[in-house]
């Protein structure tokens, strides 16, 4: 099996409105690197953001394909600063950042798209 580097087996992929602009939201934000864009006329056709060793594809929503709605889990090495960062520029906050049961430090943001960003930085090496 071939997997692109800085791609998992599962791979999120969102559509998204103005999806080059949406790119532009998530480095900003949470400090990831464009990994590249392919345009389609004016439109966005795929890009990618890598968060270390991670990428999220992106690219315009149209018709068949709506925009996305979902949850993604964020880890960080300071969950505080990158709450900062990504309320910062312009995500909304759902959740401040707390301790939690299971050991990681944790707080949740909505980014310009609807979707939710649970930052999180683990306080343990303990198993889930």
């Amino acid at each position: 099996m071939r997997i692109p580097e800085g791609f998992a087996r599962v791979t999120p992929y969102i559509f998204a409105d103005n999806a080059s602009q949406y790119m532009d939201h998530l480095i900003a934000a949470l400090g990831g690197e464009d990994g590249g864009r392919t345009m389609r006329e004016e439109a966005l056709a795929n890009g990618i953001v890598r968060f270390g060793g991670a990428s999220v594809m992106i690219s315009e929503a149209g018709r068949g394909f709506p925009p996305s709605r979902l949850s993604l889990y964020f880890y960080v090495d300071d969950a505080d600063a990158a709450m900062a960062r990504a309320l910062g520029a312009g995500m909304e906050k759902i959740m401040d950042p707390m301790d939690m049961d299971y050991g990681d430090r944790q707080g949740g943001v909505r980014d310009s798209a609807g979707n939710i960003w649970w930052i999180s930085e683990r306080l343990t090496d303990a198993p889930y």
